[in-house]
């Protein structure tokens, strides 16, 4: 894990080079098209230079007495003039007989060249790179083209792109370096909230008792908010699966203090007494042992039906098939109670339903066995089952005392006893164990209309008769 963290850069660095890497890229394609724009700005703007020198020129060719003569001007070559020093080279030929210039200028092709159209160009002339602007002209009773070349260096041009370029990388580098500056402070402001989040979650280090109430970091933005909420949903998942731990271990440790009271006692008293007295109190040891056993699987059984996480993908389960294993397991705790077992219902219709086969196991055992134990003697229990389109139900019936209207919000609630006064005593699990289990399966479990005793009916919805 510190391997992982030490290579992961932080998030403020994260951002920064997400946001300076574009911008330097674009800084760089801005650069490209920067230099292609200036490279051609400053070849139009020689080249315009030139070719008003190569017009002045062109203009003072004239035929005097069928003779080709020229005036060359000095203003033509003076605004060629530049701090470079670039050197300048003429040409005026007749065809191919030079009138003025340098004869080794390269000549261009006259068929090649448009009649008064300049055409300018780059040639290579005594170990230098030069542009060449050239015209034809044609004059009159002159049946021979006249060509009029002026050519300059290029070191004017070369120093005023980069004087152009040096400007356009310094803009650049200052735009970059100010923007990478103020992104700094900019994240910093962007990250407060994430801030203030984690500052609310570094203050629950402090508390000596784990608080699991939503996170107050003020308000965030819309980014942090999904984030935020499923911290709190954890934290709520946190609190449930702790409070039902602590819940667990309070009710354990109380109803598990009674019976081992008990062993106690009777053990002291197996130790000090003899024949009838040792014997009673054997039996008092076994019974209580047994209750004990008893609370604690109840207990385990509980929490295995609240346990947290993701339930296994459901099955199809036969709710015949499942309630006649449970009567077979239970028939001889029936027998040694006086009551008759039955189980009801067409066995035409099919009553599969989706769920855990282990989980309706347990809740068909606790109705039954509650159906038992708190039957009156010589009554019955009826499991039912009945299935529609609408429904399929497992109702399971006894005629014992039943339970009060007025104590039948509670009954599912965990450790509460509702048997007669002087009947047997339960744990107060049985039920709470119906409901829990009830939930996961998505079913319902609730209180049946019975004029004696007491019916609960388990439903699974919308399953239909399979």
């Amino acid at each position: 894990m510190l391997t992982t963290e030490a290579k992961t850069p932080a998030l403020r660095t994260r951002l920064l080079v997400a946001m300076v890497g574009p911008l330097l890229l674009a800084a760089v394609v801005i650069g490209v098209l920067g230099a292609t724009l200036i490279a051609d700005v400053v070849r139009r703007t020689s080249d315009r230079v030139l070719g008003g020198a190569l017009g002045a020129i062109a203009e003072t060719v004239q035929v005097e007495r069928g003779e080709v003569t020229l005036d060359l001007p000095a203003a033509a070559f003076g605004m060629l003039e530049n701090g470079e020093r670039d050197n300048v080279y003429y040409r005026i030929a007749v065809g191919e007989e030079l009138l003025t210039g340098y004869a080794d200028l390269p000549a261009p092709d006259p068929a090649t060249l448009a009649i008064d159209v300049p055409r300018y160009r780059f040639a290579r002339y005594r170990d230098q790179d030069v542009r060449i602007a050239e015209v034809r002209r044609a004059l009159p009773r002159i049946d021979r083209p006249v060509i009029v070349q002026i050519a300059e260096t290029l070191d004017n041009r070369g120093a005023l792109n980069r004087r152009l370029m040096l400007a356009l990388l310094v803009g650049e580098c200052v735009l970059v370096g100010a923007a990478a500056l103020l992104l700094r402070p900019a994240l910093g402001w962007s990250l407060r909230p994430l801030a203030r989040l984690r500052g609310a979650v570094e203050a629950r280090d402090e508390q000596a008792r784990p608080d699991f109430s939503p996170l107050d970091a003020g308000p965030l933005p819309s980014e942090l908010r999904p984030l935020a909420r499923a911290f709190d949903r954890l934290l709520a998942q946190l609190d449930t699966a702790t409070s039902g731990v602590r819940r667990f271990t309070a009710d354990a440790s109380h109803q598990m203090r009674t019976p081992l009271s008990v062993l106690k006692v009777q053990l002291a008293l197996a130790r000090r007494g003899s024949g009838p007295e040792r014997t009673e109190a054997l039996d008092e040891i076994a019974d209580a042992a047994t209750r004990l056993e008893r609370l604690v699987t109840q207990l385990l059984a509980l929490a295995r039906a609240e346990e947290a996480g993701v339930s296994a993908p459901l099955e199809a389960v036969d709710l015949r098939e499942v309630a006649a294993a449970v009567i077979t397991r239970q028939f001889g705790q029936a027998i040694d109670a006086g009551i008759d077992l039955v189980l009801e219902g067409d066995e035409t219709v099919a009553a599969i339903v989706p769920g855990h086969r282990t989980l309706i196991f347990e809740i068909l055992s606790n109705l039954i066995d509650n159906g038992i134990r708190y039957n009156r003697p010589g009554g019955t229990v009826s499991v039912t089952i009945a299935a529609t389109p609408a429904a399929t139900t497992v109702a399971v019936a006894d005629d014992g005392p039943g339970i009060p209207l007025a104590h039948r919000d509670t009954a599912f609630d965990r450790f509460v006893r509702l048997g007669v006064g002087g009947g047997p005593e339960g744990s107060g699990l049985g039920l709470a164990i119906v409901r829990s289990a009830a939930t996961r399966l998505n079913a319902t479990v609730s209180f049946g209309d019975a004029e004696v005793g007491t019916t609960i009916i388990l439903r699974f919805a919308g399953v239909g008769t399979g």
